[in-house]
């Protein structure tokens, strides 16, 4: 096993931890506990990494099975879930055995909830392979499936059995892909971690870089984030309605842009408007809602979306699943690494602030 391993633990029921190193690939044996299948899915633009998955296993003496999806949002269906459905049926799965997903954010959520519902849960292991996977999506046991009414409606809470962050899927990251993690990124930082947003901007060119010897600090310091917040409110009961800082607004843009939209440029967008959200509220100084703007630009997201009417965006938030009722739920800041919720705000605060994040 490689020698510079950092372990971050995410307490349970069940509890497991987020391996992070170069090489820890090596350890998917151990995390799938001698299970009799196990089924490799992967994004297809991962191919090489699922077979380098395949290959540690059949090391171990596992038998492996490779299934592919479709890459993005488009993997988020319930025609990919009925496709793993059936082919966990064909192989006999039972609950002894494990899945294993191969892939960005999409492929962790839609993986993660069949591996959920097949016989109401068997063991899921995930290799993220994008920065949006590794500090966000595969963290934390929230599985999803998008539906004609927006964006991961459908899904369950199933806690994985270990994420492998293995550093050298970073050497062939392509850079845009590493600039839409950031927004997860800077968003812990804006909720809980301040010295990331220190880190990026005293060398953002550093931070848009995942070769940088920056990039693992902010890898594990945005997991050790998430990781605080999900040990504390494994079901989003409460305080890990934090990690949505932004993606409200992000979610109803996706859905308008029927996911054509990167999520973390989404998401930056979605900073912004409840940064201006905050400060038109009286809640967040000037100078703070102000910082949004500025850190995410010096790494190379979007601050402004594309004029979207305001109406069509509300009314796909009013069906979001943070949202109470009809009432509007926002994620907000007090002060940096201070959220809360603003509740119900009125339609001149919206506009507002919705006007801070139209196009120049």
């Amino acid at each position: 096993m490689a020698a510079d391993v950092t372990r971050i633990s995410i307490a349970g029921p069940p509890a497991y931890d987020v391996v992070v190193g170069r090489g820890v690939i090596e350890t998917i044996p151990a995390a799938v506990r001698e299970a009799g299948r196990v089924l490799v899915v992967c994004d297809e633009r991962v191919k090489a990494t699922a077979q380098d998955v395949l290959d540690v296993l059949a090391g171990a003496g596992l038998r492996g099975t490779l299934h592919q999806l479709p890459s993005g949002e488009e993997a988020k269906s319930l025609d990919s879930v009925a496709a793993m459905w059936d082919l966990l049926g064909a192989e006999a799965f039972t609950r002894n055995d494990a899945v294993v997903a191969v892939g960005g954010g999409a492929t962790t959520d839609v993986v993660g909830f069949a591996a959920a519902t097949w016989l109401r849960g068997v063991r899921v292991v995930h290799v993220p392979t994008t920065l949006l996977g590794m500090v966000d999506a595969a963290v934390g046991g929230k599985t999803g499936i998008n539906t004609d009414a927006g964006k991961n409606l459908v899904g369950a809470f199933h806690p994985p059995a270990g994420v492998i962050v293995d550093l050298a899927v970073l050497d062939t990251l392509p850079a845009d892909e590493w600039v839409n993690g950031m927004a997860e990124v800077i968003k812990a930082g804006f909720i809980a971690d301040p010295a990331i947003l220190d880190l990026v901007e005293d060398d953002p060119t550093a931070a848009a870089d995942p070769q940088s010897p920056m990039a693992r600090e902010l890898i594990e310091r945005a997991i050790r984030v998430k990781a605080d917040v999900v040990s504390a409110d494994l079901r989003e009961a409460g305080p890990r309605e934090v990690l949505n800082y932004g993606h409200t607004l992000a979610h109803a843009i996706e859905r308008v842009e029927h996911y054509g939209i990167p999520h973390g440029h989404a998401v930056s967008i979605g900073m912004v408007f409840v940064a201006a959200l905050a400060r038109h509220a009286g809640r967040l100084d000037s100078v703070t809602a102000a910082r949004h703007r500025e850190t995410l630009q010096q790494v190379g997201l979007p601050v402004a979306g594309k004029g979207w009417p305001l109406d069509e965006l509300l009314e796909v938030m009013r069906v979001d699943k943070k949202s109470r009722g009809a009432t509007l739920r926002f994620v907000v800041l007090d002060g940096l690494a201070l959220p809360a919720i603003l509740e119900a705000p009125g339609r001149e605060l919206l506009e507002a602030a919705y006007a801070e994040v139209q196009p120049a």
